[in-house]
């Protein structure tokens, strides 16, 4: 049986670039809905940062990590921006759902 932080990278890992996915809504795809916070400590300790994209995971209003593992919240909106990702004045990433 997978680790809870192993579904984490998985799940992440899938993300397009370009496209961004909230700590809630991968928890729900790791099946432990109520984990949203596990998801931000699994991504803060991130062992692949080349292949596991942690910089596409936003908080639920859209708003950035404010200690981004790997560079701070200005690198998380600089990779981001740079894939192509739409953001509001306010730096919030302009989220929609399907």
């Amino acid at each position: 049986m997978k680790k809870f932080y192993d579904k984490v990278y998985d799940a992440v890992k899938k993300i397009p670039k370009g496209k961004v996915s909230t700590y809630g809504r991968i928890a729900v795809l790791c099946g432990n809905p109520r984990c949203a916070r596990a998801v931000g400590y699994a991504l803060h300790q991130n062992p692949d940062p080349e292949n596991i994209p942690c910089h596409r995971v936003v908080f639920k209003d859209g708003s950035l990590s404010p200690a981004f593992a790997f560079g701070g919240k200005n690198r998380q909106y600089r990779l981001l921006k740079a894939e192509g990702v739409k953001f509001s004045k306010d730096k919030k990433v302009k989220l929609t759902f399907n």
